[in-house]
């Protein structure tokens, strides 16, 4: 079972730490949120759609490919790595110092993705790879989305059991803890 702490805790720990994962559906908010993170810190951001599995066009990098970029990534002393590959979870989390899990309800993440499609459609967001313009989502994409709780969240439960089961795991369930976690952290002073 994951070691969960309180967003009062997450906050303290979040002053403190180097190696931070971001996880979540599609839409939740994990690449909004880390860059802020990565704003008041200092720390290295790292998009896993933009620097490890995306080539441009919506070309798919070979899985060795991604593992040796992720594992590269990893290996560093500071990130932020925003992103959801469940098969790579082994390496991050076992470096991680906190964990920070956006389980947000589907109509919220359904609602991220309509409205990043409406502000940036044709556009390459800046974490996501060069050549990858924002696009309508496709059926197995919205399918994603509507089976993330019951299909991936038991997997993400494993990985965290398997790889790193004292890993501080805060879970935010709402775009307002994420707001909240912030401002809690501009409370904090960073040792950095």
């Amino acid at each position: 079972m994951p070691n969960h702490v309180s967003l009062d805790a997450a906050a303290g720990l979040l002053v403190r730490s180097r190696r931070i994962a971001v996880v979540g559906v599609s839409g939740a908010g994990k690449s909004t949120l880390s860059q802020n993170i990565v704003a008041r810190l200092g720390l290295r951001y790292v998009s896993l759609d933009r620097d490890v599995r995306w080539l441009p066009g919506w070309e798919v990098r070979p899985r060795d490919a991604q593992r040796r970029l992720h594992d590269g990534f990893v290996a560093e002393e500071n990130w932020v790595i925003d992103g959801t590959t469940i098969g790579l979870m082994d390496t991050r989390l076992s470096r991680a110092d906190l964990l920070i899990w956006l389980r947000v309800p589907r109509r919220i993440a359904l609602t991220g993705v309509l409205r990043r499609v409406l502000s940036s459609y044709g556009q390459t967001r800046p974490d996501m790879a060069p050549g990858c313009p924002e696009q309508f989502p496709d059926r197995e994409f919205l399918n994603w989305i509507w089976t993330f709780e019951k299909r991936q969240c038991p997997r993400l439960f494993s990985a965290i059991d398997q790889h790193a089961p004292d890993l501080p795991v805060v879970t935010l369930t709402s775009r307002a803890d994420a707001a909240r976690l912030l401002a809690m952290l501009n409370e904090e002073s960073p040792r950095r």
